[in-house]
């Protein structure tokens, strides 16, 4: 990808907002003693030149899969509690839902999971290096309705292209919404995406491994319905 693009992705237009959010006393108390432990600083100088090294961290060569906004981090810690041989780098900016998944890495004594707390994009393209990652989950990213904010959208070129990029082949990324017009909207970039493709007929059927949270009930409650895809590196 060419660095101005690159550049563009960073500077102009965030897929997040920080909003204000119920910070319970736990979550606090989790947030500021256990992120120094299990939370990797975003440090865009010190890893100018040498990317992550996962091993480094994790102390093995496991495979490392990557979730852009975990929310309150209840699916996370579940399946990395599931999968011990796999391990996840949760990106969130949420403080809440920080300092919520910190307190269940401590409870599950989850060795394959770390926290960094900054803006994804930003992370991925100052500390990921090409080619190491595989595995991106993104479930129930911000939908932004309104079409003036669409292009805050994470699923949508270039930042698609960032995502590829990263990605080792064989690789995939595996994308939920609730909300149709981005998932069909989703569908179409990912498609657009040099270098990836689809591994089902369509939107993929629902994996099983993946736990429900609160929030996907809310949405079939609401009755939206669930879509899911699930695009690999060739």
């Amino acid at each position: 990808m060419p660095e101005r693009q690159t550049d563009e992705i960073r500077r102009e237009v965030h897929t997040f907002v920080i909003r204000a959010g119920h910070f319970t006393n736990a979550e606090k108390k989790d947030y500021e003693e256990l992120l120094p432990v299990w939370g990797i600083p975003y440090d865009k100088e010190k890893f100018s030149e040498k990317k992550l090294d996962f091993e480094e961290i994790f102390g093995n060569k496991n495979p490392v899969v990557i979730e852009i906004g975990f929310g309150m981090g209840k699916a996370t810690a579940i399946i990395a509690e599931n999968n011990p041989n796999i391990n996840y780098i949760g990106i969130e900016v949420h403080k809440p839902g920080i300092g919520k998944l910190l307190g269940e890495i401590r409870e599950r004594g989850l060795k394959n999971l770390r926290i960094i707390a900054h803006d994804a994009m930003e992370v991925l393209s100052d500390m990921i290096a090409d080619e190491s990652v595989s595995a991106f989950h993104i479930f129930f990213a911000d939908p932004w309705p309104k079409k003036r904010h669409h292009k805050r959208r994470l699923v949508q070129r270039p930042r698609t292209d960032l995502l590829t990029k990263k990605l080792l082949k064989g690789g995939y990324i595996y994308f939920v919404t609730d909300w149709l017009p981005y998932a069909e909207f989703a569908m179409d970039e990912l498609k657009l995406t040099e270098g990836l493709k689809n591994r089902f007929d369509g939107f993929a059927p629902h994996q099983e491994w993946r736990p429900e949270t609160r929030f996907e009930q809310k949405g079939v409650d609401a009755n939206r319905v669930i879509s899911e895809m699930m695009f690999e590196k060739i």
